[in-house]
């Protein structure tokens, strides 16, 4: 029976020249133990953010988008020379990226704006240039390899910057360009983060889109595994630079994995890992500068009883609360679905919500950043109900963090709570605010910024 790995490697893994060297040790080994290894590659890191700084700095000056272009030339060309790539193709698609880039700048200044349609082709550079750049690493190395393009293979809606694919024509594309170069005994190395429309217009997949390409080429290949790359060792109880004694958790749920991802550890988009999952097929997460640590294995939400407690602890900084409260408020309806509009409208997201049962006050959380935009936008929302005091007050805190608490046995093992709020007590900690989800996998809790760190350290004694 043909066995089928495909491996993600982020930004990190490929990029420096120690990492790529690594990278190729990494295919090289799978390959002697797997019939067929696809490898998905993100934009080397720092080049997407480079291309899309440059690009709106173009609106106003021209000639930022040259100067980015001069600097990822270097970077880029930099490395095919010390690996010793001497494949001519790869210059000239790398050239042609950079080019592309400077035309669709040039562009944007004149027009004066970019649109989102044009983000996407200027993000999706990056993964276009480290793609053959990796592809012809592990050519040279005597790992034969060949980059695709995923424009041409991953079909997806016209979303633009949050593309979703069509998996049916992408697994339909996959049969017809992916696998015939397995059939050669070569590696594909596939673009991550980018597909196209069915008319063929460039798109991204969002925030964690070189992730979510790996599970999709997981589900469109058929593939037995999907190994995660990253420069961390799995999953960890919590940030090792918050808790030194901080350690690598071996196996975590679907839901575990979703609410720490949600709540500020950057490992792994929950989004991309339902594909991968709901075929029940396995996802590890492992560090490409440690590839002998076993790492994390992510397993699908099957129902049985999970026993223990605490799993992790995680933190988002950069948060504010808003709260509306007022003695008018009780038993009024519509207070809470105006409040979420008024915030919509402004494209804001709402991390944590909590409410008292009394009904006379509501409190929910956003970044700090747009505080005083959504304060702004509420207090127009309700200056009937403040002018008649129905609404005693709209008001925004200083910024605070929310601090989660993550386990699927939390359900299942009582006084999880009362050790929680305990452990923040003895260490000083002020909890401002609380929200439970009614699976009781998590508990997040919102504490002032410079109390995060305290919060974390006292709540991660309690994982044992």
């Amino acid at each position: 029976m043909t066995k089928t790995l495909v491996m993600k490697f982020g930004g990190t893994s490929v990029g420096s020249i120690p990492a790529i060297r690594q990278v190729i040790e990494i295919v090289r080994h799978a390959k002697t133990e797997w019939d067929n290894v696809a490898v998905v590659v993100s934009a080397m890191s720092g080049v997407t953010d480079s291309l899309l700084n440059g690009a709106m700095k173009s609106i106003q000056n021209a000639e930022s988008a040259n100067h980015v272009s001069r600097s990822l030339h270097e970077k880029h060309f930099n490395v095919l020379a010390e690996l010793a790539i001497t494949s001519q193709d790869t210059y000239t698609l790398i050239d042609n990226c950079l080019q592309e880039y400077v035309t669709l700048c040039r562009a944007s200044h004149v027009l004066g704006e970019i649109s989102p349609r044009a983000l996407d082709a200027i993000s999706s550079l990056g993964e276009r240039m480290s793609a053959p750049l990796v592809a012809a690493a592990l050519s040279a190395a005597d790992v034969l390899a060949e980059a695709v393009d995923t424009r041409e293979v991953v079909v997806t809606d016209d979303v633009y910057q949050n593309a979703s694919p069509l998996m049916d024509e992408t697994s339909a594309r996959c049969d017809t360009v992916v696998k015939p170069i397995f059939t050669r005994s070569v590696i594909p190395v596939l673009t991550g983060f980018i597909g196209a429309t069915r008319q063929g217009v460039t798109t991204t997949l969002g925030r964690g889109g070189s992730d979510l390409s790996g599970t999709i080429f997981g589900v469109a290949l058929d593939a037995d595994e999907v190994w995660i790359w990253t420069d961390v060792t799995g999953v960890m109880t919590t940030d090792p630079r918050i808790a030194k004694n901080a350690r690598t958790i071996p196996e975590l749920t679907f839901k575990e994995i979703s609410e720490l991802a949600f709540y500020g550890a950057k490992v792994l988009h929950p989004k991309s890992i339902r594909p991968i999952l709901e075929q029940g097929k396995k996802l590890w997460i492992k560090n490409t500068f440690a590839p002998d640590e076993p790492g994390t294995l992510i397993v699908p939400d099957n129902g049985k009883v999970i026993t223990g407690a605490i799993r992790a602890v995680s933190t988002f900084n950069g948060q504010s609360i808003l709260t509306i409260e007022g003695r008018g408020m009780l038993g009024v309806p519509g207070i809470a679905a105006r409040a979420f509009g008024a915030v919509a409208r402004t494209n804001t997201s709402v991390v944590m919500i909590s409410q008292a049962s009394s009904e006379q006050s509501i409190c929910f959380v956003v970044s700090h950043q747009a505080s005083k935009m959504v304060l702004t936008v509420l207090e127009e929302e309700f200056r009937l109900e403040l002018a008649r005091k129905d609404i005693d007050s709209v008001s925004a805190s200083n910024e605070s963090a929310i601090v989660t608490v993550v386990g699927a046995g939390m359900r299942h093992t009582p006084g999880i709570a009362g050790k929680v709020f305990s452990a923040l007590g003895n260490a000083g900690v002020n909890v401002i605010a609380i929200a439970q989800g009614s699976s009781e996998c998590s508990i997040s809790l919102v504490v002032d910024a410079p109390d995060a760190n305290n919060a974390v350290n006292a709540i991660h004694e309690l994982i044992v």
